[in-house]
């Protein structure tokens, strides 16, 4: 029965388990619905299993492998990525299996000996060399930067699996299934969204490289590090046409709105703006407290839509903080293709909307229209400003428009 609840295609099995305790993805990004660290392990003459998981959940890892294979050994390791999440399990399984022989590119090799210190017998892979196991023959697809210099991919050819690695991944733990054909998927496509927004958005060049490395392979599944296995053509193609866009920067019509605001002045000014779009036919406006929402879902709005607009106060002569971090988070990710534009406040020395300026300038991002100053509280003249901002980021938005 237990081979049943694992089974993917053939004789691929999924040996994957869930984290619903922890907080924060690398200490940073809220897991509300938890998170998934996936392994598979294919069941031929020769035994491989692809990737390990986070270290505090190796006994009901080693509980599902042995439920498949029982007492016999694993000839092989596949290490697609060296994150501890997915290979925090190593060590361990070297003491289970030590004659394990340990799969992985140049890069794999010494990050395994610097996490984990081993340096015993180890497969190094070029890419597109091949593993036979028997029936089947594993082949692999280097992803350098995807999101690590050691990513790769690794590629079952009789199946026609992609074991995929951080790519394709999702936030979300698994609610008893993992096949996308036996569960309820809808949580998972905004959550694949904000992963890639947080975890690999920096690196679209690295991503594009990569889907033109797949363009040539038919992939009937896709079986990622994180979230579900995606097994129907219609959301494999989807997975791949998501990733696409996303390396892309390409976005949907839409805006969003962040500021930040102490007293509820600012504040003012971006509901003005928001709905001055409204009323201009922007059918998607998105505004965010950045005092209440966190970083990791604004990201993921903007990685979404088109249209940017920030603004805060000043504070101690710089930008307000969490303006700041946020701002260095959206420059860490090389972001492109937006149109931007910023509003700010101040009581008695402005500087808000000289910072934002100041990253215009540096940014990747079309500047629209003219940025609002308010000194003190809204007045008639604030209002008519920021309506004028709206305006113009609504003609750049609004595909059918009256200008």
């Amino acid at each position: 029965m237990m081979k049943n609840k694992t089974s993917i295609k053939g004789n691929i099995h999924y040996v994957g388990v869930n984290d619903r305790q922890k907080h924060l993805f690398e200490n940073l990004w809220p897991l509300p619905q938890g998170i998934s660290y996936n392994s598979y392990l294919i069941d031929d003459k020769k035994i491989a299993l692809i990737d390990t998981v986070d270290v505090c959940y190796f006994e009901a890892h080693l509980r599902k492998i042995k439920s498949i294979i029982g007492d016999r050994p694993i000839d092989y390791l596949v290490i697609n990525h060296m994150e501890p999440d997915h290979s925090g399990s190593i060590r361990l399984i070297k003491q289970y299996y030590p004659d394990i022989i340990l799969v992985g590119n140049h890069h794999t090799s010494c990050m395994i000996e610097g996490f984990y210190g081993i340096v015993d017998e180890q497969c190094i892979v070029n890419d597109g060399d091949h593993l036979e196991l028997g029936s089947c023959k594993l082949s692999f697809r280097l992803t350098p930067m995807v999101h690590w210099p050691e990513t790769m991919m690794t590629y079952c050819a009789r199946e026609k699996v992609l074991f995929s690695g951080d790519a394709f991944g999702c936030f979300g733990a698994l609610g008893g299934g993992f096949i996308d054909d036996n569960i309820y998927t809808d949580i998972y496509w905004e959550e694949m969204v904000r992963y890639y927004s947080n975890i690999v958005g920096k690196y679209g060049g690295p991503v594009q490289k990569a889907l033109t490395k797949l363009g040539n392979i038919p992939v009937s599944a896709i079986c990622p590090a994180h979230g579900p296995v995606w097994t129907t053509f219609l959301n494999t193609a989807r997975v791949l046409s998501l990733y696409r866009k996303l390396s892309r920067y390409d976005g949907d019509d839409g805006v969003v709105v962040v500021y930040g605001s102490m007293y509820g002045n600012t504040e003012q000014m971006a509901e003005a703006i928001a709905a001055e779009l409204s009323a201009q036919g922007v059918m998607n406006v998105i505004v965010h407290n950045l005092s209440k929402s966190h970083s990791s879902y604004i990201l993921s709005d903007i990685f979404k839509f088109k249209g940017l607009i920030v603004g805060c106060p000043t504070y101690n002569g710089q930008l307000y903080p969490e303006m700041e971090a946020l701002l260095s988070k959206i420059a860490g990710r090389d972001m492109k293709n937006r149109y931007f534009s910023y509003f700010g406040s101040f009581s008695w020395a402005g500087a808000a909307v000289k910072k934002l300026s100041e990253f215009a300038e540096k940014s990747n991002f079309e500047l629209v229209g003219q940025p609002v100053e308010m000194k003190h509280a809204m007045k008639e003249e604030t209002y008519a400003e920021c309506e004028a901002l709206a305006r113009a980021m609504a003609k750049k938005i609004v595909r059918t428009t009256k200008y």
